[in-house]
């Protein structure tokens, strides 16, 4: 007779890992008992046959449930206690300070989707179905362990059936913290504008009113969503002017595969996304002709897409005759999405025409995650729901808090050899974002029992109020306080996901504090356990205005042309390409006047090297886009512009030393404007970038002895680029990578951070190698 205790790491709360370790145990002859830890591990104790203890311990490697994990297994031999059978004990609040975690929030199961709609199912058409396999997690959860008490579903006693399932431990429901049924659980009222309650089945309804052309609220896992049909231009458009969102694309939710297959392309990665147990939205390319309304993604060739993922989306499209609803996030532009039903009214009243809201709290806030797929790899550009909480390995142990970028923002928490990155939280210069990251911030700490920090991490640029609330926290609770360089962090984190020891990294994006103070973005650095250098960069140009070059990208156009062109030169060039593009200007002719003087003076001009302004330049110069109205919009749109260009005119773009000229390859456009279409111009500048970048890192590679060349920041996402780039590396017999867990722009900032530090801490890299 022999006994052990087994202590089990890994995903092993909340996805069925008791029963399924009770089965396994009577299946092997054991006894002892099975519980959940207080640090989201679980305790196994086990006595028998060591022949059957071998079994068992096979059959908890290999017959995992589908969503459990299980990363780590520390055994200890005991003397046998005479057990007289094997049972699941009561969960203890104590823990062994491990890392095992909750899994992320769970699209519904087909096992509940088909007794959702059996009539003959007690919970038949009730939104709220889930078990074991599916269902709210981390949006749910209040601390550990995972357990009803410690979810906002404790607020919901359940009935004498549900709780039969819930402690019958061969139930699909065994211990299925939000378990709950029509007569015990959450209910969904639907309410007008003014909060009058309407009689009647409240999905129905709201699906019906959905049909007329009406804009409905919609509160769901992680929060609430602004719904109406997708099929209407006219509520489509009254959507945009009421959320005062005039260009930025909409996701929309579409019933089935089938019908995304009607107007979107989906390739067998896509699929395989989009149906996942995360049912992230996929930015698709549409299909030609586009049946859908121009207007839900304007000047775009991709549209986002996500399938339901909760019964109440099903239970809707099954009343509707639209197979299609747009499904965007409920909040005006650089605010967190609404998640109570009283600050619904307060803040949607002039934007929702009816409220369907339920009463169950939502904790923590999550955004749906969005996915693009780049040259036929997953590319993540915003980390959310059925992502987090789960971890990104580094090889550094220590207790962290890398709080990220100023826009896109997601912090990190770094924790035994692992960062786990927030949800999205969003635009942090903005007050009521930056208290919502606090408040998350509060909440990993509780639930990964980090009580206490090593160091915080944060950008190199002063003005972020992220780096300022990582300053007062580290005064605050005397904790050391490192700030990286922006494009460090980029290419730091396709080395931690990628588990490299060096790379040449391409960093390129819109905005970057440099060590030098100017703004950077179109780099290419070395970085490895010993060393980091920023090897050549696009060579500076003018930003008359600074960050108004950024909404007004004809700013940035005319810095990059001044580098060839005489301001008189200069002057006659725009208006004679783009005149339109002055109209767009604020105070028009005389705000276009006033940035000639700017640049012939050097009078409130900044400088950069970003890749992002380059593209955002070019759009002006093509006549893509004059303004921008959301993150990345000039470049989104010259991006999908070029996508209908066919000939590759062979730009060059030249390699002065470290410096990459782009102003020669505006130069270029201009000399072939009258004789090349716009579209082929702009698809050839993107072929053109990719090749400087990549020659450039390919020959920095070879100088420097190494295999890898990485790529990483926003315009990662771009296609052209990036395929470019990868074609040439690989070509050239080296290693291409970037990232495919963490996200390429700043969403994914956090883990080159909290990697940094690690090497910071372990006296690799000092802070003035991060910072200068």
């Amino acid at each position: 007779m022999k006994a052990y205790r087994l202590h089990v790491q890994g995903i092993v709360q909340a996805v069925g890992f008791r029963p399924f370790v009770y089965r396994i145990a009577h299946e092997n002859n054991l006894r002892g008992y099975v519980k959940n830890l207080g640090d989201a591990g679980v305790e196994i104790v086990v006595e028998g046959r060591e022949e059957d203890i071998a079994a068992f311990l096979r059959d908890l490697r290999e017959k995992l449930p589908p969503l459990a994990r299980i990363e780590m297994i520390k055994k200890k031999e005991l003397s046998p206690q005479g057990f007289d059978r094997f049972y699941i004990e009561k969960s203890s609040q104590g823990g062994e300070g491990g890392d095992s975690i909750i899994p992320p929030d769970i699209a519904i199961c087909d096992d509940c989707l088909r007794e959702l709609f059996d009539p003959t199912d007690k919970r038949y058409m009730y939104p709220f179905i889930v078990c074991t396999n599916c269902g709210p997690r981390f949006t749910i959860i209040e601390d550990l362990p995972y357990d009803r008490i410690n979810t906002t579903m404790r607020e919901f006693p359940m009935c004498d059936y549900c709780e039969s399932e819930y402690k019958d431990p061969l139930n699909r429901r065994y211990h299925a913290e939000p378990v709950c049924c029509p007569v015990c659980g959450p209910s969904y009222r639907l309410y007008t504008n003014d909060g009058e309650e309407i009689i009647g089945d409240p999905l129905k309804r709201a699906a019906e009113l959905i049909d007329k052309g009406y804009i409905v609220a919609i509160k769901g896992i992680g929060g609430i969503h602004l719904a109406c049909d997708a099929t209407n231009e006219e509520a489509v458009a009254e959507l945009r002017r009421r959320t005062h969102r005039p260009q930025k694309p909409f996701a929309i939710m579409a019933k089935d595969v089938e019908t995304v297959e009607e107007f979107a392309f989906l390739s067998p990665e896509e699929l395989e996304e989009l149906t996942s147990y995360r049912r992230p939205i996929i930015t698709l390319r549409k299909k030609e002709p586009f049946p859908l309304p121009e207007n839900l993604a304007p000047g775009l060739h991709t549209i986002g897409v996500m399938l339901p993922y909760a019964g109440t989306h099903y239970i809707l499209f099954h009343w509707s005759r639209s197979k299609v609803y747009v499904m965007t996030s409920a909040n005006y532009p650089g605010m967190p999405m609404v998640k109570d039903n009283d600050r619904a009214f307060e803040e949607l009243r002039d934007v929702a025409d009816y409220f369907l809201l339920h009463n169950r709290k939502i904790l923590n806030r999550t955004d749906d995650s969005v996915i693009r797929f780049v040259n036929g790899r997953r590319a993540v550009i915003r980390r959310s729901r059925g992502f987090v909480p789960l971890p990104i390995e580094i090889p550094f142990n220590y207790r962290g808090l890398a709080v990220g970028a100023e826009l896109l923002n997601a912090f990190g928490v770094a924790k035994n050899g692992k960062v786990y990155p927030s949800q999205y939280i969003g635009n942090t210069s903005k007050v009521e974002v930056l208290e919502f990251m606090g408040e998350a911030i509060e909440h990993f700490k509780r639930i990964l029992r980090v009580n206490e920090f090593d160091l915080i991490v944060a950008d190199l640029h002063p003005s972020y109020n992220t780096t300022k609330l990582a300053m007062e926290m580290a005064n605050e609770l005397n904790v050391e306080f490192l700030q990286v360089q922006h494009h460090y962090a980029h290419i730091a984190s396709v080395m931690a996901e990628r588990k490299l020891d060096e790379i040449i990294g391409i960093a390129v994006d819109g905005v970057g504090y440099g060590t030098d103070g100017h703004t950077w973005g179109g780099e290419v650095v070395y970085l490895s356990y010993e060393d980091v250098e920023r090897l050549a960069h696009i060579d500076y140009y003018p930003l008359p205005g600074g960050d108004l070059a950024s909404y007004y990208p004809l700013r940035a156009l005319m810095g990059i042309l001044s580098k060839v062109y005489s301001i008189d030169e200069l002057e006659g060039i725009i208006e004679r390409c783009c005149p339109k593009a002055i109209e767009s200007l604020r105070y028009g002719k005389v705000e276009f006047n006033v940035v000639l003087t700017q640049l012939a003076k050097e009078v409130n001009t900044s400088y950069a090297s970003s890749t992002g302004r380059v593209l955002d330049a070019l759009s002006v110069l093509l006549n893509v886009a004059y303004r921008r109205h959301y993150e990345g919009e000039p470049a989104m749109k010259l991006e999908s512009f070029a996508m209908r260009g066919k000939n590759d005119l062979k730009f060059e773009v030249p390699v002065d030393g470290e410096l990459i000229r782009v102003e020669e390859l505006f130069a270029r456009a201009l000399d072939v404007m009258d004789t090349a279409s716009p579209a082929d111009i702009a698809y050839s500048v993107h072929l053109a970038l990719g090749r400087a970048f990549a020659e450039t890192a390919i020959e920095r590679a070879r100088e420097f002895g190494v295999k890898n060349v990485g790529i990483s920041g926003g315009v990662a996402f771009n296609e052209l680029i990036v395929k470019t780039v990868r074609k040439i590396v690989e070509a050239a017999g080296l290693k291409f990578h970037t990232t495919h867990e963490v996200p390429r722009g700043d969403n994914g900032i956090n883990v080159g951070q909290a990697f940094l530090g690690g090497l910071y801490l372990e006296g690799y890299l000092t802070k003035e190698d991060l910072m200068l």
